[in-house]
């Protein structure tokens, strides 16, 4: 391991120096802060030789790869006053000698996978105890009385365990801030929870599903959270149903527990629930809470989509179950693409149930049966897309409606009254509320184009990222900051926070090749072939063609550059920063808007007039597809003067029949045909016309060779133009505006006052539009 340094309460500085085989200390810690490992590629065991820094008062080891236990060489850090060891891969129980540490304050093992009960450890030794976060692990039995009795602690995080029992009686005084798991007592057969005095006749559940809905027979689908992974349970606010999980997927450890399709499901009278659906590797269980007694009908509602109904291997898994209604076996080895006939068809189960305790349980379970790791390692299990239970008596509670007591007097007097309110607020926000519903519709399309998108609470990306702590910046975009965090089911994630108050957080997958641009002409150390270099483009170009031709809203990024596409570990590119995107009506051919975009990257007829349409993400695509080839910037004052300018450079080669003169010195071996063809087309994209340009559906085409490359490649009128004034292709740079740093802008129509577009005298055709 590299040196770091660590805070002594002795000694000035402390030197740490291991032959572990870690690497990666992200920065030389000041000497008189706190000490700190957080936030490195560290990986492999902790070196026992930590427990001989008898001086140390704090350690920072969180957000790191680290495995294993934690030595119990620890305990001889008698003066330890923090441990921030969170976000870790630890395995074992939690360590018995935190008891032996009696000046520790603060003690957060968040999301380190450790196991067994809190019983190990005796907190009464620990006075000082302000802070303790041991959430998102799986932590099994009863909270001890000894935790809630420490005179000082402040903060108590032990949510997304697997706790159980009864909660304590007494707490201290000083503990206000507590998340500790919710109706633990509810998720039994002999629950106290509304035993013998039910609130409830039915419940449904959109299963996976972040939002509610209600079906084409009235049944009102609320949402399930998609936060409950393995070994957790969730239970709702209004102690209604719940559900839990046990299981972790088997080659698939971080595997998520939900997931989505946007395809039309057949046979399915309610297509949209279908489009998520809860799996678990094990057990997945669903809980009536608080059910009048009596007889139920259980509706359960399936349908495979994680295996395709396609010509190819993956296709012959099979998912296979058996599913308990109170205890009773209703389906055994069920299957439900065999029982459908087929992938993407609803297949619809009822049960009668009968409720005696004021509880239901819904239990699926997988008896071993089925596919477990081939084709598919990990993904397996009992799936459900829906459920809902109703009563087959008339119901004598108000499921959940508490009565309330008033007389006809005091009704009169309040309607009245909330009437002439309501007359005079109705009047002021009608306008307001029409506008916002346009702006409503617009959402809601958007989330249904995709299915549902993943939904986070700010409580879950505050944990995520460590309350946005400033260790986590990943980097500073045109429109916020932008945090890396890691989510208790192990996916690392992405968050950008806007800079306008009261906006959502956008939450992006986190992809550790980091953007195109660094890949080409930064510092990642990647090293791109020509192949890799052809699948990237390739990717961008089918990217597109979703969102422009086959999305069921039509989408014009308006911001496409290398820097918004990321590469995955396979180094596949994935397009992000929709902050710009426009969604378009399919009637409409362009709208004119404000100019928003980056600079090298604008189509001319956009720069100019404000005229927008998907031609411009096609323009765009082609400058980077020219900068992929090339490895490097559109514009790079490094170079020499003929060669600043990228587009310009291009096209003195293309002309002098010289256009592989591009290709990166750094690509060793490449297809002369292939890098030609691209080049060609890439050309094809940036012509001055709009419509010259091809939609990106024939792009994919020509890149693939199933279709020729059209010969209809002219050199841009304004190239031409601004070379006879002696200017360059550049008509603006991030470098010209000294306020930009970042390359981003957005102006007015009214400031821009260039040169008009005018035709090509050499354009000698006009491609087919064809979607």
């Amino acid at each position: 391991m590299r040196l770091c340094w660590l805070q002594a309460a002795a000694a000035p500085e402390v030197v740490w120096d291991s032959s572990q085989p870690m690497t990666g200390c992200r920065r030389r810690q000041n000497p008189a802060g706190p000490a700190s490992l957080a936030i490195n590629p560290l990986s492999g065991t902790l070196p026992k030789e930590l427990g001989n820094l008898t001086s140390l008062m704090s350690l920072g080891i969180s957000l790191n790869n680290f495995t294993g236990e934690l030595p119990s060489e620890l305990g001889n850090l008698a003066k330890l006053e923090q441990i921030w060891a969170s976000d870790n891969d630890f395995t074992g129980k939690i360590p018995d000698f935190i008891g032996s540490l009696t000046n520790l304050e603060e003690l957060i093992l968040r999301n380190c996978r450790i196991s067994d009960n809190l019983a190990t450890v005796n907190f009464s030794n620990l006075p000082g105890l302000t802070l303790l976060d041991l959430s998102f692990n799986n932590i099994t039995g009863q909270i001890p009385q000894s935790i809630l009795n420490l005179d000082k602690i402040g903060f108590l995080f032990l949510g997304n365990n697997s706790l159980s029992g009864s909660l304590p009686d007494v707490k201290s005084p000083s503990l206000n801030n507590i998340i500790l798991p919710s109706g633990l007592n509810c998720l039994q057969q002999d629950t106290p929870c509304f035993l013998g005095a039910p609130e409830y006749s039915s419940f449904a559940v959109d299963c996976g599903s972040n939002r509610s809905m209600r079906g084409s027979d009235n049944t009102f689908y609320e949402t399930d959270p998609t936060n409950v992974g393995a070994a957790s349970y969730y239970v709702t606010g209004q102690t209604r149903w719940g559900v839990s999980n046990v299981g972790k997927f088997n080659e698939a450890p971080n595997g998520s527990y939900i997931i989505y399709s946007p395809q039309q499901f057949q046979t399915a009278l309610d297509s949209e629930l279908f489009q998520t659906a809860r799996m678990s590797p094990s057990s997945l269980r669903y809980y009536g809470i608080g059910l009048e007694n009596g007889n139920y009908t259980v509706h359960l509602q399936f349908a495979e989509f994680a295996y395709p109904e396609s010509p190819t291997w993956q296709s012959t898994g099979r998912r296979v179950f058996d599913i308990y209604v109170q205890g009773d076996l209703k389906e055994k080895n069920f299957d439900v693409r065999k029982t459908a006939g087929g992938s993407y068809l609803a297949v619809y189960k009822k049960y009668n149930a009968t409720v005696s305790k004021n509880f239901l349980e819904i239990h699926l379970f997988w008896a071993g049966k089925g596919t477990c790791c081939i084709p598919t390692q990990g993904y397996y299990g009992p799936m459900i897309s829906a459920l809902s239970v109703t009563p087959n008596f008339t119901p004598t509670v108000r499921n959940g409606v508490p009565k309330k007591k008033s007389k006809a007097g005091a009704i009169a007097g309040i309607v009245l009254g909330a009437s002439v309110l309501v007359l005079a607020v109705l009047a002021g926000v009608f306008m307001l509320v029409q506008k916002r519903r346009r702006v409503a519709q617009q959402q809601e399309d958007l989330y249904n184009m995709v299915g549902r998108p993943n939904v986070f609470s700010n409580a879950e990306l505050k944990l995520a990222t460590d309350n946005f702590s400033s260790h986590n910046i990943l980097g500073q975009g045109g429109y916020g900051p932008v945090y890396k965090g890691k989510l208790p089911d192990g996916r690392v994630i992405a968050v950008k926070q806007l800079s306008q108050t009261n906006t959502p957080l956008l939450v992006y997958e986190f992809h550790e090749n980091g953007s195109l641009d660094r890949a080409l002409f930064g510092d990642s150390g990647l090293r791109l072939d020509w192949p890799t270099r052809f699948d990237i483009i390739l990717g961008i170009a089918r990217g597109l063609t979703y969102l422009h031709e086959e999305s069921s809203v039509r989408i014009v990024h308006r911001d496409i550059k290398a820097s918004n596409v990321l590469l995955d570990t396979e180094l596949t590119p994935k397009i992000s920063d929709f902050g710009l995107a426009k969604l378009f009506d399919e009637k409409k051919t362009h709208v004119s808007t404000k100019i928003a975009g980056t600079f090298g990257y604008l189509a001319p007829e956009y720069a100019m007039r404000g005229r927008l349409t998907e031609k411009a993400d096609i323009s765009a695509f082609g400058v980077v597809a020219l900068e992929t080839i090339a490895g490097r910037s559109n514009t790079d004052n490094s170079m020499e003067e003929d060669k600043i300018y990228l587009f310009e450079w291009v096209w003195e080669l293309y002309e002098r029949g010289q256009a592989l003169g591009i290709l990166d010195p750094r690509v060793e071996e490449f297809d002369s045909e292939e890098a030609l063809r691209v080049i060609g087309i890439a050309l094809l994209c940036t012509q001055g016309s709009p419509h010259q340009r091809p939609p990106m559906s024939r792009v994919v085409k020509m890149l693939t060779g199933d279709i020729e490359m059209a010969e209809v490649v002219t050199k841009p009128s304004y190239i031409t133009e601004w070379q006879r004034r002696g200017g360059n292709t550049s008509y603006a740079t991030s470098s010209d505006y000294s306020g930009d740093t970042t390359g981003e802008f957005s102006v007015q129509m009214e400031t821009i006052a260039l040169a008009p577009l005018t035709p090509s005298p050499a354009m000698t055709g006009v491609i087919e539009e064809g979607r």
